[in-house]
């Protein structure tokens, strides 16, 4: 079995769950979010201040928070506000209804020490496409939420999904056409790929010493931990791709599970340490 020991010096994200609860319901979702699901709980202010606090002292370079929709969360102006005193922040969304109704909330984080990114969900550049897996008018939403968030003067990129054997430079166009069309200008694309609902499956084979050597990605858990709730309870998890496998669990002290080896046997390791997968 091949383990990956993370680096004792850096931890370069610290990702918090903010819950799976979501006001869409995305059939490809890799977290199985919807309205109202609970699988992971909602996290609070008071909850995360201490494992800010630590991650700080331990060097952490970025907190980012995902969910879910972390923006229907009752405390995420403030979690916010909070990590922005001390480390740059990222945060994914939908774009759609819940950041349109906080955008003037979220305008006074600009006030703050450190950016705020928000990497908002475009799946495809065709508006059908999108709405038939997101809903209707979803897409324009979105379209809507980007808007807002530069006029505010935030930072945004755009998270698409890739395609096997995709012509990458004609998809990237596409987009560029449809910022343009919407008075936008090119921004950063992040491009991820099909990386399952959430599933508990059988171990699978670890990469070989061979592979890992070959491999020019960087695994996720070498240099990111996730903080999730579950059962009332705040947990540390390897990576942001594996919260629903509790052999990745790695107990409750973040100093603690920066030095725990992680064994590479989520379905999703293979595709990490293929693609590269990077959420932030």
């Amino acid at each position: 079995m091949n383990l990956v020991a993370p680096s004792h010096a850096r931890l370069r994200e610290l990702w918090f769950h903010t819950g799976t609860a979501c006001n869409l319901e995305c059939p490809f979702c890799l977290e199985g979010s919807k309205p109202g699901d609970t699988r992971l709980d909602r996290i609070t202010l008071n909850e995360i201040k201490p494992l800010v606090d630590e991650a700080v002292q331990l060097g952490v370079e970025r907190f980012c928070f995902t969910g879910g929709e972390p923006l229907i969360v009752k405390d995420i102006v403030k979690m916010l506000s909070y990590a922005l005193q001390w480390r740059p922040c990222l945060l994914l969304t939908n774009g759609t209804a819940p950041l349109i109704k906080r955008a003037h909330q979220l305008q006074a984080l600009r006030a703050q020490p450190q950016q705020l990114e928000f990497r908002v969900s475009i799946d495809h550049p065709d508006e059908q496409q999108h709405d038939s897996q997101r809903g209707w008018g979803n897409f324009g939403r979105a379209l809507e939420g980007i808007k807002l968030l530069r006029q505010a003067g935030f930072a945004v990129s755009i998270a698409r999904h890739a395609q096997p054997g995709e012509d990458t430079a004609a998809v990237e166009a596409r987009y560029r056409e449809v910022l343009a069309k919407h008075e936008l200008p090119p921004l950063i694309l992040a491009p991820l790929p099909e990386l399952g609902r959430p599933k508990v499956g059988p171990a699978i084979d670890p990469p070989s010493a061979e592979e890992l050597a070959a491999s020019s990605h960087p695994l996720m858990c070498k240099s990111s931990r996730m903080i999730v709730k579950r059962a009332g309870e705040l947990r540390v998890y390897a990576c942001a791709l594996t919260d629903d496998d509790p052999r990745f669990d790695l107990g409750a002290s973040l100093t603690a599970a920066l030095s725990t080896p992680i064994a590479l046997l989520h379905r999703r390791c293979g595709q990490c340490l293929k693609c590269g997968v990077q959420l932030g």
